[in-house]
Parts: C-alpha cells; structure tokens; sequence
C-alpha cells in the first residue's frame, strides 16, 4: 500500500536519500526539496533553468543538473549556485538523471536530441563530470541513458536507457572510464525505463512511467515484483534510515503546461524486505 508523503508538485524528479533527508527536484517548478521524516517539505534552492539529477561531492556539497541550459550546478558552502561543468559542448540534448560516484565523479545522461521540438530521434551519450569539473564522453550510442545505479563496490555501472526498454551495464575503471558494455536486462517494449535504484540483492528497481508501476527486476530480465501507481511513475530510490522505503515520483503528465496546470505530482512511499545499495 503506498502512502502519500508530499503531493501539490509539478514534476518530480531525481529523489535521493542523504544524510536522513529524502531529497528530489521539482523540474518544472524549478526548485530542490529536502523532506526530513514526519516533518514538511524544504525549500533547498532555487534552479531557473529545470533541476533534474541531483548527488554529492565528497565534501558534501551538493550536485545539480540543470536542464536547460545543459550545466551542472554545485551549492556553495553559503547556499550559492556556482557552475560545475558546462556540458553545452558534449550534450547533443537536453541534460537529464545522473549518479554521483563516492570519490565525487559524476555520470550524466541526456536526450541526444531536441526530444520536445520533435527533431529525429538519435542515440546519446554518458558524461563523466570530475570532482574539478573536467568532462568526457565515456560511453556513446545510448537510447536516452536516463537513471543510473553504481553497485556498492564502485566496480560496476547500470544505466537505463529509456528508449531502448532496457539496462545496460559498464564495468568501472579506476579513473572512472567505463568499458564491458553488456544489456544487463532487456524488458518489455512497453517498459520505457525512466529512474531506477538498487537492493542489497543486486536487484533494480525501475519507475516504469507509461505502465504506471515500478517493477523489481533481476539481472537477465527477470521481474520479481511488480507495485501499481495508479499513475506514472518517474522515478524511485530505496531510502530512510534503514533503506527499506520505496520512495516513488509519482505524476498525471509529462507535458510542462499540463504538469503545472495540475500541480498533481506526488511522493509516494511503500516498505520493502531488501534494503537499498550501492548508489544513488
């Protein structure tokens, strides 16, 4: 049974659990909560140009994709917004979700086209950001890399890549490249894999947003559980204190006017048996 912690938003996306605080951005109203439990929902920043993944660097501040002008942000210790990387160069689309490694490395999907404007489809690539903001392509040819998941021993990437209804993992380098690229799950075609997370298991849980439901599935595809939303779900992390809550963005539309118009997007919460792991 899912239980609604926070509702009136406009489009949720990126939820992280950091230092007993859920966190996510509100894309289209342009701003990053935090929600600490049993309490109301923060005001973090402000990001007038659409705020999407979120992470950490090893000195704790935090990481912001902002979409629209393609640059990842980074929170001063005072609350200021500074520019990280500017991605403008590498991006052939809208910035989207990414993982933030413990060493502080960022991995960043995108469109890799002009997916609203209703150009051709064309496959992207996955940036790695460094901790002193320089950037490289490490892996191209992706069908929209999207969510992304690093396995607890820093060893191993998995990235969903939306339009292709499939995970595809990576093997880390040790200076952050990626090589071994391999289809981790091929789902369903009309799974459009959107923000995942991982358990304890080695299992990923996928927000699955055009079934309305996230499903649980294990490495060669095999769906363990499925949870119904009733709505689309965007994406999800394993959270709390002990990583046994399923925290789901939840919303009625994908369309910018539509979303704000509605004010409907929610987070939704459910238990689970098998805590999270690894990253995010």
């Amino acid at each position: 049974m899912l239980e609604v912690i926070s509702d009136g938003l406009i489009f949720v996306e990126g939820p992280r659990w950091h230092e007993g605080r859920f966190w996510f951005s509100d894309m289209y109203g342009h701003v990053v909560y935090s929600i600490a439990p049993g309490r109301e929902r923060q005001v973090e920043c402000t990001v007038p140009n659409k705020p999407s993944g979120l992470g950490w660097l090893a000195d704790g501040r935090l990481l912001i994709v902002s979409m629209a002008d393609n640059k990842l942000l980074r929170r001063e210790a005072d609350g200021t917004l500074v520019d990280h990387a500017d991605l403008s160069a590498l991006a052939p689309g809208l910035l989207n979700d990414m993982v933030v490694d413990t060493g502080g490395r960022a991995y960043v999907g995108n469109f890799g086209y002009d997916l609203f404007g209703g150009a051709e489809p064309k496959t992207a690539c996955l940036i790695l950001v460094e901790p002193d903001g320089a950037s490289r392509i490490v892996a191209d040819g992706l069908n929209m890399p999207n969510g992304t998941v690093i396995t607890a021993d820093g060893k191993l990437l998995v990235v969903a890549e939306s339009f292709g209804s499939r995970l595809t993992a990576f093997d880390i380098a040790d200076d952050g490249s990626l090589s071994g690229r391999r289809i981790w799950a091929q789902l369903p075609d009309e799974i459009v894999p959107d923000g995942i997370c991982m358990d304890a298991e080695g299992a990923i849980w996928v927000a699955s947003p055009f079934t309305n439901e996230c499903l649980r599935v294990r490495e060669g595809g095999e769906i363990t559980e499925r949870v119904p939303t009733g709505r689309m779900a965007i994406a999800c992390v394993l959270g709390g204190e002990d990583r046994r809550t399923l925290y789901i963005c939840t919303s009625e539309a994908t369309e910018e006017d539509e979303c704000i118009t509605k004010k409907s997007n929610r987070i939704e919460t459910m238990r689970v048996v098998i805590p999270g792991a690894g990253l995010p």
